[in-house]
């Protein structure tokens, strides 16, 4: 019986946590509003165009670090990022930006880049810069990666963290997207905060 009781305590907290004054969340995604990193980004883009992602205010921006020679994720990860654009009203996917940032710059040059992006979509973009700069970036949104060679491989994989991250059009932080989310509930997640 005291178990029982503890038990139905527990969901009267959790229920009256959830009526609280605190917002509800409707995101399927990871809600990270308030992070307080992620806010400088200084790359240049497969097209050769310095960028900072104040030059994305006013859109939603969907960030991804990856390389283009990794055989999983990085591709999964862009398609179903293509496939969300797809589910969503032609004018709301107008105003959201992939940005893809490359953790592989001695191998993903600009022109490796701009081959490989926009083949998920046109409007992706890759981005790219010295070791420092890619380094840089990958600290300030505490994004790890390391170059893996397996034994007798004459290449090497690089090991990364695979989730997204996505900025309101205001450039902050406010969802972690795992990686293999459904595009259907990337696409919701993206419009619910276009809505905002």
């Amino acid at each position: 019986m005291m178990r029982l009781r503890g038990l139905l305590g527990l969901v009267f907290l959790a229920l009256l946590a959830a009526c609280g004054p605190g917002k509800r969340s409707d995101f399927k995604a990871t809600d990270i509003t308030g992070a307080d990193f992620g806010r400088h980004l200084e790359l240049t883009d497969h097209n050769g165009v310095p960028r900072s992602l104040a030059d994305f205010r006013g859109k939603l921006v969907v960030l991804f670090f990856g390389y283009t020679h990794c055989p999983d994720v990085c591709p999964t990860t862009l398609a179903d990022l293509a496939a969300a654009f797809k589910r969503m009203a032609p004018a709301d996917a107008a105003q959201v930006q992939v940005l893809f940032v490359s953790v592989d710059p001695e191998r993903d040059t600009p022109e490796i880049l701009k081959q490989y992006v926009p083949y998920f979509q046109p409007s992706f973009l890759g981005l790219t810069g010295s070791r420092e700069a890619v380094a840089a970036a990958a600290r300030e949104f505490r994004v790890h990666y390391s170059k893996h060679v397996e034994p007798g491989a004459d290449d090497y994989l690089v090991d990364h963290t695979a989730g997204s991250y996505v900025l309101d059009r205001q450039g902050r932080m406010r969802l972690f997207q795992p990686y293999a989310q459904a595009p259907e509930e990337i696409a919701h997640d993206l419009t619910l905060l276009l809505r905002e």
